[in-house]
């Protein structure tokens, strides 16, 4: 990233429409990529420092043709992790924990946890396997209302780790962040979800925001969700809408709306309202390379954000550093369309395309018309 300092000073801009002209282009953008996505619904959001721009396509349910409408709850998924990530940070600037703290000391029974600190737990270079293991699969597809502990997940990660000495190679795993959210109820002296209640959601107003602990349930307005995904692959997409969100917790269990999200991806983008300055900047600079994955935060090409998934879901958010512009899109599937060599595609998949999840594919089609594509690490 060129320039940090300019991003964490970026001055608010309007929060009026868009000029039409734009959001012509915006829509042809999103509509073009919608009708390559394998999602029955979608909803886009777009904040520039000209205004903002919200739009849905599709059925949110396709039993009834309900329609997608742009104030509906998704599960967001693993953009949950930037709220961990955040909440980290912001324990850390206020002396109660240290990024290079070892795990050990607030969590033990973790394999290297002496030599594992916060930071690499955060930016996944910790060798702490994530959870998915077969035992876990195995129960989870075997029946996806049942519920799942903390100490559970932890324990089916730490059961196939580690996969690495600590710092020495990246790999995505659940279980950091899972333990991560284990520090910060700890360290806070309070349920994760309270800690998130008054740090990130108050202060940004983000009232459509939600936790949604044991419960399957998600706050109304809210579309069915379809996926292909269980033990043996799926011909057809069944509904996972209720299917549990235990298993997600800290690393992945938050529910959210479009409008709330374009204020959460400005402020992550920019620190406002969330970090000091100078923990932004440390942010903004924690990426390995131009394309990496930071503290609980990923880059690509001055996109700053993250993607999220639950079977039935799937979400993309990301912040342009180079134009101060927030991207979000929410679909009720996290099915993969193009040419897949291991997701699941439906019957009239479009093979010709790159494979694609779809919120990302959307996003894709959205930042084209925005003049800064991004361009997404190829999926499978």
């Amino acid at each position: 990233m060129e320039d940090p300092t300019a991003v964490v000073k970026a001055a608010p801009g309007a929060l009026g429409a868009l000029p039409e002209s734009v959001v012509a282009a915006l829509d042809s953008g999103a509509k073009a990529a919608f009708e390559n996505a394998a999602a029955p619904g979608a909803i886009v959001g777009v904040r520039t420092p000209q205004g903002i721009w919200t739009a849905a396509y599709g059925l949110a349910d396709p039993k009834t043709n309900a329609p997608m409408t742009t104030d509906m709850h998704t599960r967001i998924g693993s953009v949950t992790k930037t709220f961990t990530g955040t909440l980290l940070l912001q324990l850390a600037e206020e002396g109660k924990l240290g990024l290079d703290d070892p795990i050990g000391k607030y969590h033990p029974g973790i394999p290297n946890g002496d030599r594992i600190t916060l930071r690499m737990l955060a930016n996944m270079t910790s060798g702490v396997s994530s959870f998915y293991t077969e035992e876990f699969l195995k129960r989870y597809f075997g029946d996806p209302e049942d519920k799942f502990t903390t100490d559970e997940l932890i324990a089916y990660g730490v059961s196939a780790s580690p996969l690495f000495a600590p710092g020495e190679k990246f790999n995505y795993s659940n279980t950091n962040t899972i333990l991560l959210g284990t520090v910060i109820e700890k360290v806070a002296g309070q349920p994760f979800q309270e800690v998130l209640r008054q740090r990130i959601l108050e202060p940004l107003g983000m009232a459509n925001t939600s936790w949604p602990g044991d419960s399957d349930a998600i706050p109304n307005p809210h579309p069915r969700g379809y996926t292909l995904q269980g033990l043996e692959p799926l011909k057809e997409p069944i509904d996972a809408t209720n299917w549990t969100p235990t298993f997600a917790g800290a690393a992945g269990a938050l529910i959210s709306t479009v409008e709330d999200l374009l204020t959460y991806d400005r402020a992550l983008g920019t620190g406002q309202g969330l970090l000091s300055q100078e923990t932004q900047i440390e942010r903004l600079q924690s990426f390995p390379a131009p394309a990496g994955y930071g503290l609980a935060l990923g880059c690509i090409g001055g996109w700053v954000g993250h993607t999220g998934e639950l079977p039935g879901f799937n979400t993309a958010l990301y912040y342009d550093t180079t134009a101060d512009t927030s991207v979000v899109v929410m679909v009720n599937s996290d099915i993969s369309s193009g040419g897949c060599s291991e997701s699941p595609t439906l019957s009239d998949n479009p093979g010709e395309l790159p494979c694609a999840a779809p919120a990302t594919r959307i996003f894709v089609g959205v930042s084209k018309a925005l003049g800064h594509e991004f361009t997404p690490v190829p999926s499978q």
